[in-house]
């Protein structure tokens, strides 16, 4: 026990330094940051549309009839409709 305890402490006295210095180390684009909410939402979650899109893509029989007769009447074939 006393073995992992002696490098636990060190680990974090090492990490409460580096994150005490705010003035150093900085680099130009952490605080240049404007994040909209939005832009999270949709760079974590796809539209339905899209997953639909995906679905028709990784089957390969819509995928191809899709190129020939679009992707609406494609999916419905294969999926049903949307």
């Amino acid at each position: 026990m006393r073995s992992l305890l002696a490098p636990l402490i060190v680990t974090l006295a090492l990490a409460a330094l580096c994150c005490c210095e705010k003035g150093k180390g900085m680099t130009s684009w952490e605080g240049s940051w404007d994040v909209n909410p939005f832009q999270l939402y949709y760079e974590y979650y796809k539209s339905p549309m899209e997953q639909m899109h995906e679905r028709c893509e990784n089957y390969p029989p819509c995928d191809y009839l899709s190129d020939q007769i679009g992707f609406s009447m494609a999916y419905n074939r294969f999926f049903g409709r949307y």
